[in-house]
């Protein structure tokens, strides 16, 4: 290729990004939508969407939905479908961490936590994963976690949910790729994000998190935009069923 940009360039492409309307989520949707892709938004907080609809402009629509309720999946990937046609990219951003102790695990917390985490990234993308194929192209990026591979205080559902994707994110690739469809997931380090408020509004404990890493720093929004770029472009043709971890190194040590 004679301009190696072009693998970034998503010009045509229609990309959809549940979990939009904060933390990474919406950061991909603002780093998709100016490398030229149509998004489309979804999330539960109507009046978050509607700021990103129009930071973003024309190329934004927006889906209230909420993800977990499986019976309305098919509904779902209609509305997602509408407005720009049915997406080439699909990246699954949405995430629940209910902080539940093993001991204080309740029945609705774990399964609250499964259907957003776990469920809905395999039965949305099931919906969508058809047209991907009919068009012989098409990107997933799940969000993995630290909790895919280490165990933490009070995370026993929500690191099983991210174990899970994991094995997932393999899973499906192995039977989406031979149709053009690439599966990857990214695994952010700590973030400031609504999730992880309860750890960033303790300075303490910021400060350990941020020394366990080989850059001893915590992330800063701005570093997932190379990595879900990369694994929603071109660029990443030949990449399928890995976890990238975006940890400024936590893992490596």
């Amino acid at each position: 290729m004679d301009n190696p940009s072009q693998l970034f360039d998503l010009t045509g492409r229609v990309a959809c990004i549940t979990g939009a309307s904060s933390g990474l989520g919406r950061r991909c949707a603002l780093v998709l939508a100016r490398a030229g892709a149509k998004v489309v938004c979804v999330a539960r907080r109507a009046e978050e969407l509607e700021k990103l609809e129009t930071e973003i402009g024309e190329n934004a629509a927006c889906v209230v939905a909420d993800i977990s309720q499986r019976g309305r999946v098919g509904a779902l990937a209609a509305e997602i479908s509408a407005p720009f046609g049915s997406p080439d990219i699909l990246v699954h951003a949405a995430g629940l961490n209910t902080r539940e102790a093993a001991d204080d695990v309740t029945d609705i917390g774990w399964d609250q936590t499964l259907a957003v985490n776990l469920s809905a990234p395999f039965f949305l993308s099931q919906a969508l994963a058809p047209a991907m194929k009919a068009k012989g192209w098409g990107r997933i990026v799940n969000f993995a976690s630290l909790q895919t591979t280490r165990a933490f205080p009070g995370g026993i559902a929500y690191g099983t949910t991210k174990a899970g994707i994991g094995q997932l994110t393999r899973a499906m690739a192995e039977n989406w790729s031979r149709h053009g469809i690439t599966v990857n997931a990214i695994g952010p380090g700590f973030f400031p994000t609504e999730l992880t408020q309860a750890v960033f509004d303790n300075p303490e404990r910021t400060k350990r998190n941020a020394d366990q890493t080989c850059a001893h720093r915590n992330g800063q929004l701005e570093d997932i935009d190379g990595p879900i770029l990369f694994l929603s472009s071109n660029a990443s043709s030949y990449v399928t069923g890995q976890v990238l971890m975006v940890d400024g190194g936590f893992t490596a040590k």
